[in-house]
């Protein structure tokens, strides 16, 4: 079984749970539902985690709720620890280069600060 951790910032705010905080309950409950198939299932469908090409070890957990889609960034800390690091409600075919660049600072500072 997997372990799920959210990123911290330095100064102890958490860009999951406050990107958490701005969804309806059944949009969170769904994220919340996702989580738990990561964290249980071995393998996890692909519909529900992916392996970002191009980006050195970033993840992205997958929801879809209705007509809204759902990404929450991470990566593995520990063969089975992930980190996320951030989520957003994508709106283009492919995850923005931006969304990558933030998960990829934060995993830097999450392992500095670790270390």
């Amino acid at each position: 079984m997997r372990e799920i951790e959210f990123y911290r910032t330095a100064s102890g705010r958490c860009p999951v749970e406050e990107f958490l905080d701005t969804l309806s309950d059944k949009q969170a409950e769904k994220i919340l539902w996702v989580l738990r198939l990561v964290k249980s299932l071995d393998p996890v469908p692909r519909q529900y985690f992916k392996l970002l090409s191009d980006t050195d070890g970033i993840w992205e957990v997958r929801v879809k709720l209705g007509g809204d889609i759902f990404r929450l960034l991470g990566f593995f800390a520990r063969p089975q620890l992930i980190v996320l690091t951030h989520g957003f409600a994508k709106k283009t075919q492919k995850t923005s280069r931006k969304e990558i660049v933030i998960a990829q600072h934060r995993r830097k500072d999450y392992l500095e600060r670790r270390n």
